[in-house]
């Protein structure tokens, strides 16, 4: 993977876990990467958020589910997909205003929160990505749609990721890194089938259906601009993200 056919770069490219690209990104490990939006008053100064290239939307938060039963309980610990992500500062949003309090909590990589629960080795934890999907025919119990419960309190849409540039790589430079990532999501967005080779290779979850409903989920508008609604989004979470 090298970018676009002629592209003026010469792309290095490295595939992580949310969590670890958020931990690469803060260390000031890389030039450019799409991070959880949470972090990005933690990177401000080193780090400009791009226009485009995020995770932003309607109904694709992530889930609080359950591995037992329907009823959220308050004795046991939630497992979070990583400290510094999104789901994890909207399911403390969410503990605050309904307990009042600070939760007891676990970490774990994302794909193995969602092994724990379908276990039973974890209780409760929330889940994101391709699981959005899956929790149903899994026999897990849905707790809160974290998204859901954003868009209900904020009236904004779900701003989850974000992608950024290093502020020293010059204005120029970061202009033509987003004009890259526009015109290679408008390529991606007019294919009539959506799930390329790659991206078989790289799905979590071999349900072609899932991949599908996954990319049309997630690669929308505002990936290729995140637009004023978008913007608004980022803003109430990173005030959010502040107060922790």
């Amino acid at each position: 993977m090298k970018g676009l056919e002629d592209s003026p770069f010469e792309w290095n490219v490295h595939f992580a876990d949310v969590q670890t690209l958020n931990e690469s990104i803060m260390a000031g490990k890389l030039d450019v990467a799409k991070v959880s939006a949470q972090v990005y008053p933690k990177i401000e100064k080193e780090y400009v958020c791009l226009g485009c290239g995020g995770a932003i939307g309607y109904g694709c938060g992530p889930l609080l589910l359950s591995s037992g039963s329907g009823a959220f309980d308050e004795n046991s610990s939630t497992v979070l997909p990583g400290a510094d992500t999104t789901a994890a500062l909207l399911f403390k949003f969410w503990y605050q205003r309904k307990f009042g309090a600070k939760p007891d909590l676990q970490y774990a990589l994302f794909n193995e929160v969602y092994e724990g629960l379908t276990s039973k080795k974890y209780v409760q934890g929330v889940t994101i990505h391709e699981h959005r999907f899956t929790w149903k025919r899994d026999g897990l119990y849905l707790l809160q749609d974290l998204g859901a419960f954003w868009e209900q309190e904020t009236g904004t849409p779900i701003p989850l990721g974000i992608s950024v540039a290093r502020r020293t790589l010059g204005e120029d430079i970061v202009a033509k890194i987003e004009a890259q990532i526009r015109s290679s999501l408008r390529i991606a967005r007019s294919r009539a089938n959506p799930i390329t080779p790659f991206i078989d290779e790289k799905a979590q979850i071999e349900d072609k259906k899932v991949m599908e409903a996954h990319i049309k989920m997630f690669v929308n508008d505002f990936s290729e601009d995140v637009g004023e609604r978008g913007w608004a989004s980022l803003e109430n979470l990173w005030a959010l993200s502040n107060c922790e």
